[in-house]
């Protein structure tokens, strides 16, 4: 595998120099706490930060790198790790922490700022991903490997930090800046010195192994709650994949509540949160105090909608590998548009004017088959309501009909064996009547009544789903984050 305007800022200067491992999210909320950190403090206080951040040198001896002579943006690569020694017996007892650490990264994200600073996207690629390693020095052996297939989470384990660039930029040809990685110890602290953190869900989760257990709706989560979130694996079918949302949309959450409450023009809140963090992240040399405070204030002005989310879009999700068994293989054409919109310092999200936010339902619209019957009596309208259904995702039938009778309002009919997938199509259709109709089968029927207005867009929370052509299934941090007011506390 190949791998609003402001005018552009300078671009930050930064060193080039050329291992703990497993897990994900906690890292790239340590990505952007180092990078947001900064905004609103002097160079002084980002000085003691750079100086309580553990070194590693992650860029060392790396040769065959992609091409960076455009210049545009920085990428961070952000991985998380398992370590847990600094935990407490009963920390571990109570958020099921238990068993040995993996020593290999257990997800990983690439950050990429844009060269005028406005935009964060943030790509997760899945730990599983089938890879092929460069030639290396096994860091426990010291034996040399010649370049062998391997998912990607155990590149950490063979060859540390520079192995998991090295097979990183030779999957995305993307050229790596900077490298951060986080552990359990450091997510959990922050979490709790933001003063938690809210998420939402449209169905309940609950998770024996992780311990997870929250309602539907809005819940505040503390350290240890928030890493039972994005560590949870046996919620769905999707595993890590739904992992790797969850993540993102506690990313967002995070990003959001350090960017709005505040904490980083407090002195006190600040030192907190830079304490907790720095209590176990390690970075590359080359990022220091003149690139955080350069980074910080242009990122000022960052809100939920400047950041983006974005997965690898996926080809085959047990792609079978002898001597390394079921391994996620990307698709091919859209993981290589993807990783060249990065390149090019594009947006990887579909703005457009007026932009609404989709209502993330449990059943994929794209399982869901549709029939639409005018009932309104005006001209077209079945044609323009199955247009709009299938555009946000729905399987529509394509001929739609023309109900027997005129009715004021719009109708879901549906067989109650269904009742699941007739809530994603409600969500899309706004005050509809829900009929239940016995025996009806698989496809629900919409008579459009005199009442409707518009579709309302829809996506589903399941990473397995395809995505639209050049989109990448992409979410704005405004739509990743929990909807309507903040809570009191936040």
């Amino acid at each position: 595998m190949t791998a609003p305007h402001r005018s552009p800022r300078p671009r930050a200067r930064h060193r080039r120099r050329g291992g703990r491992p497993r897990w994900g999210l906690r890292i790239t909320a340590g990505v952007s706490l180092l990078l947001l950190a900064a905004g609103g403090v002097g160079h002084a206080m980002v000085t003691g930060v750079e100086d309580g951040i553990a070194r590693v040198d992650a860029f060392k001896g790396l040769g065959n790198r992609p091409d960076n002579s455009g210049g545009d943006g920085m990428n961070f690569l952000v991985v998380g790790t398992d370590g847990r020694d600094k935990l407490s017996p009963e920390e571990k007892r109570r958020y099921h922490l238990g068993g040995e650490p993996c020593h290999c990264t257990d997800t990983i994200m690439m950050v990429h700022l844009s060269a005028d600073r406005n935009r964060a996207s943030v790509v997760s690629l899945p730990r599983d991903s089938y890879a092929q390693t460069p030639p290396h020095t096994d860091g426990t052996t010291g034996k040399h490997h010649h370049g062998h297939p391997v998912k990607l989470n155990a590149a950490y384990a063979e060859g540390g930090p520079g192995l998991t660039i090295r097979t990183v930029e030779r999957m995305t040809g993307v050229h790596i800046d900077h490298y951060l990685e986080v552990d359990f110890t450091s997510f959990m602290k922050t979490v709790d010195a933001v003063g938690g953190v809210n998420v939402c869900t449209n169905r309940p989760l609950k998770d024996s192994y992780s311990g997870l257990d929250l309602p539907v709706g809005r819940s505040r989560l503390n350290g240890g709650q928030a890493l039972q979130y994005v560590r949870a694996r046996h919620l769905d079918s999707a595993s890590d994949l739904g992992r790797m949302q969850r993540q993102q949309r506690f990313l967002a959450a995070l990003m959001h509540k350090i960017t709005s409450s505040g904490a980083l023009l407090h002195p006190v809140q600040f030192k907190e949160i830079t304490d907790a963090l720095l209590e176990s992240v390690r970075a590359d040399e080359g990022l220091g105090a003149d690139e955080l405070v350069d980074l910080g204030q242009a990122l000022r002005g960052f809100n939920p909608s400047s950041s983006e989310f974005a997965s690898v879009p996926l080809g085959d999700i047990d792609f079978q590998v002898p001597n390394v068994g079921s391994t996620v293989m990307w698709n091919e054409e859209k993981a290589k548009q993807l990783f060249q919109a990065l390149r090019e310092d594009r947006p990887l999200a579909v703005r457009r004017s007026g932009r609404q936010r989709a209502t993330v339902v449990d059943v994929p619209p794209a399982t869901v088959r549709v029939q639409v019957d005018n009932g309104a009596g005006r001209t077209g309208l079945g044609r323009a309501v199955d247009k709009s259904l299938r555009a946000t995702g729905f399987d529509t039938t394509g001929t739609p009909g023309n109900a027997a009778t005129r009715v004021r309002r719009t109708v879901i009919a549906y067989d109650p064996r269904w009742d699941r997938s007739v809530r994603s199509l409600a969500a899309a259709l706004p005050g509809a009547a829900l009929r239940q109709v016995p025996g009806q089968g698989a496809v629900l029927r919409v008579t459009v009544g005199k009442d409707f207005k518009a579709v309302h867009r829809v996506r589903s929370d399941d990473p397995t789903q395809p995505t639209g052509a050049g989109d990448f299934g992409t979410l704005t941090g405004d739509e990743a984050a929990c909807p309507g007011p903040p809570s009191p506390r936040s």
